[in-house]
């Protein structure tokens, strides 16, 4: 049976009014924002004596200084009291701050709207942490994906949609002021009604002490994120998108007017076609992922990123065009269709790599500490960004154009991937493992949902290919520990890999007596840790096709290690270039096609005191029948 769309989790009390209340959360912040710094930027004799440039400055400065100061207290809290209750809060909050910020616009009281954008900057602080640790609470490991897809393209449409509102109604002459006071106070109403249907999320720590000082918790918090090393770096990898991003975006204004020569419709098309790529990348995460969390999505949103990135430079140095144009008539012309489409590719790679970062984050950090480690992240956010700020001002001061500025964003990318993915090659090997079972093969998994979320298990397996262990990484929603031949781990460059994969080198009493006893003590302590094992009890690759007998080593390891035996078959394989087959290898190649078909089933859990390796080779056969 097919999997639900994901957008059917809209309907859904768990998660419908929860979006709901983000979206209406997200577009209010940036119709205020935009609106304020639009009657700044086109009527700043009416507001202020001060240089319009350092006022927008300012505004994006005050927005993002409470995510500095007061994320991780906004973590404790949304670790202390309920999801449901917390949002709430936060939506009452909103409306006493529109409603402070209408007496700002109606009394054109400069100061009292650049209060209020503190305060939806500590809107947005508050709320952070409750978003995305709410998640985990509500959706199914296997909905994870999907649902932060949802919910990063109703952010980017609501922030997209905020921008085109805002700058809308505050130009709409003579009642632009009371249309953006309307407009934001009915926004934040709009969000505290969704909230109200919010079902409740209990807290995960309703114990916890809040600490009130917000720089040494903010420390306390890094460093305890800091102790899992994954969760740590794919926080650092989330910020360095907001990086990427804020560098990006912060660019467009005076790309538009000087490189692009348009009016300020192409400021808000620049705008449109990122979002939307980010939007739809975000969507596409949970068909690409197979309805999991497949972090090898990351660096395939990586490579995007650069190469699009790059791109985007060398299209905006062909652009030719010196005449003012509208976004209507710029479509027209010539090499924008191009500059257009590098815009929405970096949005569709950026959504493919910041939602599984979002997604294991969730998963693999501590459950009673998820609300603080998302404030965590946001703290590395705000840092990133003003990180980018400053990037930006020191580049241009330079005489880099922005034009060259995109270009050496890209190719900061790429080193920050290749530099992340060194640390982390779980990474790289989800990637290889993806990149195979999407371009070479054609796989359907067949009751993949037996291998456990969590807790130690031993996967037994035939030995089909060089490939096996791939197929079979690809199928699990967490890292395998595979046993493997120590001649083929001492593989050169391999071997690093191998290594980086904390696979275990296996030899026969025979060659080796030592390592082979190191190999059980190893697999017994990566079982005591609740780590998933896999082997390949055949010992060898098949040269026929068919299972060989599975050897006694299974009856040592359940011997040590009381653990469930979770019996596996690949059919399909046998034939393929990366297995025995003794006929040409041209031929089977071809005769194969390309994507050619093949299965993984799981079988049903086997008690320890009944996995005898015959009774395992008769579940394997079984599971595999006659197709090889």
């Amino acid at each position: 049976m097919s999997k639900p769309s994901q957008f059917s989790l809209l309907t859904q009390r768990r998660f419908g009014p929860f979006f709901w209340t983000q979206f209406f959360g997200a577009f209010n912040d940036n119709l205020f924002k935009t609106a304020l710094l639009v009657a700044l930027t086109f009527d700043t004799a009416n507001w202020t004596d001060a240089d319009p440039a350092l006022m927008n400055n300012l505004v994006a400065g005050l927005f993002i200084l409470p995510f500095v100061l007061f994320s991780a207290t906004a973590g404790q809290i949304a670790d202390k009291f309920d999801k449901g209750s917390m949002a709430r809060f936060v939506k009452l909050l909103e409306i006493g701050i529109m409603a402070v910020a209408a007496v700002g616009w109606l009394t054109h009281t400069l100061w009292i709207l650049i209060a209020a954008v503190v305060g939806m900057g500590l809107h947005s602080t508050l709320f952070g942490p409750v978003k995305y640790a709410y998640l985990p609470q509500q959706l199914k490991p296997e909905e994870l994906v999907g649902g932060n897809g949802v919910i990063e393209m109703g952010t980017f449409v609501g922030i997209l949609l905020g921008e085109v509102v805002g700058t809308l109604l505050v130009g709409y002459k003579p009642w632009g002021i009371e249309l953006v006071v309307g407009g934001t106070i009915l926004c934040a109403l709009l969000g505290l009604a969704a909230s109200w249907r919010i079902p409740a999320s209990p807290a995960p720590v309703p114990d916890l002490k809040v600490s009130l000082n917000p720089f040494v918790e903010s420390v306390r918090n890094l460093k305890f994120s800091s102790k899992n090393r994954t969760v740590f770096l794919s926080m650092l990898g989330n910020s360095w998108f907001w990086f990427y991003g804020a560098l990006v975006l912060s660019q467009f204004p005076l790309y538009a007017k000087d490189y692009l020569h348009g009016d300020h419709s192409v400021i808000m098309l620049l705008l449109t076609v990122f979002s939307l790529g980010i939007g739809a990348g975000s969507l596409l995460c949970e068909q690409l992922s197979g309805h999991k969390v497949e972090i090898g999505l990351v660096p395939f949103g990586a490579i995007g990123l650069s190469v699009f990135g790059i791109d985007l430079y060398f299209a905006s140095v062909a652009y030719t065009n010196t005449a003012t144009v509208g976004a209507m008539t710029l479509v027209t012309l010539p090499g924008v269709w191009r500059i257009m489409m590098d815009l929405v590719l970096i949005g569709v790679f950026g959504g493919l790599f910041i939602v599984p970062l979002f997604a294991l984050i969730q998963t693999r950090c501590d459950p009673q500490h998820v609300s603080r480690t998302i404030a965590g992240m946001n703290i590395l956010n705000a840092i990133f960004m003003v990180a980018a700020a400053g990037v930006a001002i020191a580049l241009l001061g330079q005489g880099f154009t922005i034009p060259e500025l995109f270009l050496i964003t890209a190719l900061l990318n790429a080193c920050v991937a290749v530099y992340i993915f060194s640390l982390v090659p779980e990474f790289l090997i989800r990637f290889m493992a993806w990149m195979l079972i999407h371009t070479g093969y054609r796989v359907r998994t067949i009751d993949a949902d037996r291998i456990p979320d969590e807790g130690p298990a031993v996967l037994v397996c035939n030995h089909v290919s060089y490939v096996d262990a791939l197929v079979i990484g690809a199928a699990s929603p967490r890292p395998i520990r595979f046993v493997m031949d120590h001649r083929i781990f001492k593989t050169p460059f391999l071997g690093w890999l191998f290594r980086a994969a904390k696979a275990i080198p296996i030899a026969p009493a025979k060659d080796d007596p030592f390592l082979m006893e190191r190999a059980f003590v190893d697999i017994a302590e990566a079982l005591h840790e609740g780590e998933l094992v896999c082997i390949f009890p055949e010992g060898k690759l098949t040269h026929t096709g068919e299972i060989n007998e599975f050897r006694g080593g299974i009856s040592k390891i359940v011997e040590r290690s009381k653990v469930p035996v979770i019996p596996m078959a690949l059919s399909g394989l046998w034939g393929s270039v990366f297995t025995r087959d003794p006929s040409n290898i041209f031929e089977r190649s071809f005769a194969r096609g390309i994507r050619s078909k093949l299965a993984l089933a799981v079988g049903v859990p086997v008690a320890p005191e009944s996995a005898s390796p015959e009774y395992l080779q008769q579940q394997v056969l079984a599971l595999r029948g006659d197709w090889k």
